[in-house]
């Protein structure tokens, strides 16, 4: 069977390849789609990423969407499945709770990332308590379950750290128009809350159809839209999440989605951090991965999303090839790319 390899480290070295098909316990599932983001495209340019074992190949894709093909732990054949990433280290207390998301140690392994072979294959044998139901009615738009899962725990720990006191989420802010951006937006939305999303393009049809007010950065400062009690910075750009503090209300919140590697300095008005942070009880955090109930509550959002804001998710997969033509989807940015890797 074929699968979209690469070598971690070693920059231009994805490719397509046959490859031995799986076997082991677990419920063998057929992959249907596979998305793209920008953790795949800095493994294939030799930026980051894993190995298996001692190294060597790895294979690629951990935004997956499939079908089982045979009855096994609890699942019927045709039924549709996404799968976690991230897999407990087994010795941090985090892991010991069920919690791999907050794993403390960094020995954790992830899914077509770290140390564990991905999902752009044919065919994977999963341990059936990692799998994900996805429901029918969302059949291959289960693809996003992934990115809707980081985005649920990015907005349910912002949630319970507002909560530690009095907190009321009205008027959310998030920038960046991708996949995570838009799927945070989604979420605030189905909460009722008013959202405001910024991007450098001049509109965002997705961002309207989810009911967002969109607004461009290169036409708008941040800073004229008001405050925020919550901004997601969704973009990945280390200006934009220092400013997410000046940006916030009382006792506001902001979560960081995004991530930027480059070796840069930025600035910070003192007077935000050392006073207005402190006497306005504003926060600032980080959030990566998801826990099992944050799968389970991005999968009921978007099934919720696809039924309140008919057409949005749609518009967000914007772009679809098979697996040879893998170079496309990771020269895709406009919207979520998937490698299609059956028409099952």
């Amino acid at each position: 069977m074929q699968a979209l390899l690469t070598r971690p480290g070693e920059a231009h070295s994805t490719r397509v390849e046959d490859v031995a098909e799986p076997d082991g316990d677990g419920v063998l599932v057929r992959v249907l789609e596979v998305g793209v983001c920008g953790t795949d495209r800095e493994i294939s340019e030799g930026e980051f990423g894993n190995a298996p074992g001692d190294g060597g190949e790895l294979v690629l894709g951990h935004e997956m969407v499939g079908v089982v093909e045979r009855d096994g732990g609890g699942f019927s054949k045709g039924d549709l499945v996404s799968a976690t990433v991230r897999r407990s280290c087994r010795h941090c207390p985090a892991c010991e709770e069920g919690a791999p998301d907050s794993c403390l140690s960094g020995d954790y392994v992830e899914r077509g990332i770290t140390r564990l072979d991905g999902f752009a294959r044919e065919l994977v044998v999963e341990d059936p308590e990692q799998l994900i139901a996805i429901p029918r009615s969302l059949g291959r738009l289960g693809v996003l379950a992934e990115p809707a899962s980081i985005c649920a725990r990015g907005v349910r720990h912002a949630i319970t750290i507002g909560g530690r006191q009095p907190w009321e989420l009205r008027r959310a802010l998030v920038t960046g128009a991708g996949a995570i951006g838009l799927l945070t937006g989604m979420l605030l939305r189905l909460q009722g809350v008013e959202v405001w999303t910024a991007s450098l393009e001049e509109r965002n049809e997705i961002a309207d159809a989810l009911g967002a007010h969109y607004v461009c950065t290169e036409d708008t400062a941040l800073e004229e839209l008001g405050r925020f009690d919550l901004v997601v910075e969704a973009a990945g750009d280390a200006e934009l999440m220092a400013g997410a503090l000046g940006l916030l209300r009382r006792s506001g919140v902001a979560c960081l989605l995004g991530i930027d590697g480059r070796e840069r300095k930025v600035e910070l008005d003192g007077r935000v951090l050392g006073m207005d942070t402190v006497l306005e009880n504003r926060v600032l955090f980080g959030s990566v991965n998801a826990h099992r109930q944050d799968w389970l509550a991005g999968v009921e959002a978007l099934d919720r999303a696809h039924r309140q804001f008919p057409g949005a998710l749609e518009q967000l997969v914007a772009l679809r090839v098979p697996l040879d033509r893998f170079p496309d989807a990771f020269a895709f940015h406009g919207g979520k790319a998937t490698l299609v890797l059956s028409d099952a």
